[in-house]
């Protein structure tokens, strides 16, 4: 968020952080047509004027603040600029103001935040929008390698993720895989999305757990049932476990049953020959399963 700490003895510029806060636009003017303070004030983190009208989203100040000289892309201690703030909060109509007095798309913050990627988690397709058509680049990651598309699918941000597919964001990325997050959290719809634009329906983490493992995992009935659209691996995964034996630990009848239907012959034993240690708390289940069981390796 937008944090502003002013110094004591800078009364006047409290003043305009106060005005740009509010949106008091005549005594902005005011203040700043007085000649004794600097449209560039800061407080002590660097938090300048344009960033806090920017982030409460009051056009007339911003556009006051760019008149009166305030730097536009300036960058307070963590990294944000004004474009970040407003594009953070939502405010395409700030955002295109700046892109017309020349405001930057590559600024990053510490953490290698630029506006689309905070737009993206946010879910401001709006700005997303308009920091496309301005040049913002659709590649842009965290420094832990989040991408634009990574944190957008995190949430569930369907309009967005599509806005970035169609701008060329990479539907496959090893280390944060988009469709292993989109499993993990449930969202069915975004999951159909992305197999349908080529995501790898077997790709895995690095522990070795893919989307249907997650999503059986977890009884996410609708999202196992895209997945089994595009016909997912079902062997042994990397850790040793099987999707079923996910299913059944999750302790999901549906989940459970979607898998059998979807697979003739289904491995419910791990490496070591063991069954799920949860089995036999859901009878349910154990009668659903007997006949793999069964016929199951020995």
């Amino acid at each position: 968020c937008c944090v502003y700490l002013l110094q004591k003895e800078t009364p006047l510029a409290n003043a305009v952080f106060w005005a740009a806060r509010q949106g008091n636009l005549a005594l902005l003017q005011l203040l700043l047509n007085s000649g004794r303070v600097d449209a560039d004030c800061r407080d002590t983190y660097g938090t300048t004027a344009l960033m806090v009208a920017s982030y409460n989203g009051h056009y007339d100040c911003v556009k006051e603040l760019i008149m009166q000289g305030a730097d536009i892309n300036y960058q307070r201690e963590t990294g944000s600029t004004a474009l970040f703030f407003a594009a953070q909060q939502g405010h395409h109509d700030v955002c295109k103001l700046l892109f017309e007095f020349g405001a930057s798309t590559d600024c990053q913050t510490k953490d290698g935040g630029t506006a689309l990627t905070v737009a993206s988690q946010y879910g401001h397709s709006k700005v997303v929008d308009v920091l496309l058509k301005n040049g913002a680049n659709v590649h842009d990651q965290l420094n832990d390698g989040a991408t634009s598309l990574f944190l957008a699918t995190q949430e569930g941000h369907v309009t967005i993720i599509r806005q970035l597919l169609s701008s060329g964001a990479k539907v496959n990325q090893r280390r944060h895989c988009p469709l292993w997050m989109a499993a993990q959290m449930g969202h069915s719809e975004v999951v159909k999305v992305l197999l349908l634009r080529g995501a790898d329906r077997d790709a895995d983490r690095q522990d070795g757990t893919t989307a249907l493992f997650k999503a059986a995992l977890k009884g996410y009935c609708s999202v196992v049932e895209e997945l089994l659209k595009f016909s997912p691996s079902f062997g042994l995964l990397k850790n040793g476990s099987t999707v079923l034996h996910a299913a059944v630990m999750g302790g999901s009848l549906r989940t459970v049953q979607l898998l059998l239907e979807a697979c003739a012959d289904p491995m419910l034993r791990n490496r070591n020959n063991e069954l799920p240690a949860d089995l036999t708390k859901n009878e349910r289940i154990l009668r659903l399963l007997r006949p793999g069981i069964c016929n199951g390796p020995s």
